[in-house]
């Protein structure tokens, strides 16, 4: 099984939807395998927006300033999720990162409907509800800055081979 990180920001804590957003992952038949409330420090954000998904060389400084502004507002809600192409599926259930380009129906979509555009020329944050990670490689390094090993459980829940389907038995 794959595994990816979710972080519910701020504005979802704040917003008092984390159980709803984290209902439609286990709702999607995503299993939570690590799960905790922090207030990261500087240091830990800069690892994430910078040392794994490359902000500032992308955005630049200004825009990671703003960024870090927004996630150290309140605490977040850190999640591993577990299951088949996790990272993808999580993908597509969260939307795109600027909430006017996520359809009805994903998080973002459904809970958000503020503009990059809107906060940027503002010089605002851009409350999106939560980050998911891009893709296998930058999951594996987020989930192992946010979660100590010892953090990350395995269980089987009641509905695993109903969500992931059953083999049949050879006769």
């Amino acid at each position: 099984m794959e595994q990816t990180l979710v972080v519910l920001k701020p504005d979802t804590v704040q917003r008092g939807i984390a159980g709803e957003i984290i209902t439609r992952f286990e709702k999607a038949g995503l299993k939570i395998v690590g799960m905790k409330m922090v207030a990261p420090d500087e240091k830990h954000f800069h690892e994430h927006y910078e040392g794994i998904s490359q902000l500032i060389s992308r955005w630049g400084e200004e825009i990671y300033r703003i960024t870090l502004s927004h996630m150290t507002e309140g605490p977040v809600v850190a999640l591993v999720l577990e299951g088949v192409e996790a990272v993808e599926h999580v993908r597509k259930m969260v939307g795109a990162t600027d909430p006017k380009d996520s359809a009805p129906g994903t998080i973002r979509g459904d809970y958000t409907h503020v503009t990059r555009n809107f906060t940027n020329s503002r010089g605002g944050t851009l409350p999106n509800i939560l980050h998911a990670s891009g893709d296998k490689t930058e999951a594996e390094k987020e989930i192992a800055l946010w979660f100590d090993k010892t953090d990350i459980y395995s269980y089987t829940t009641a509905t695993e081979s109903t969500v992931h389907g059953r083999v049949p038995e050879k006769k």
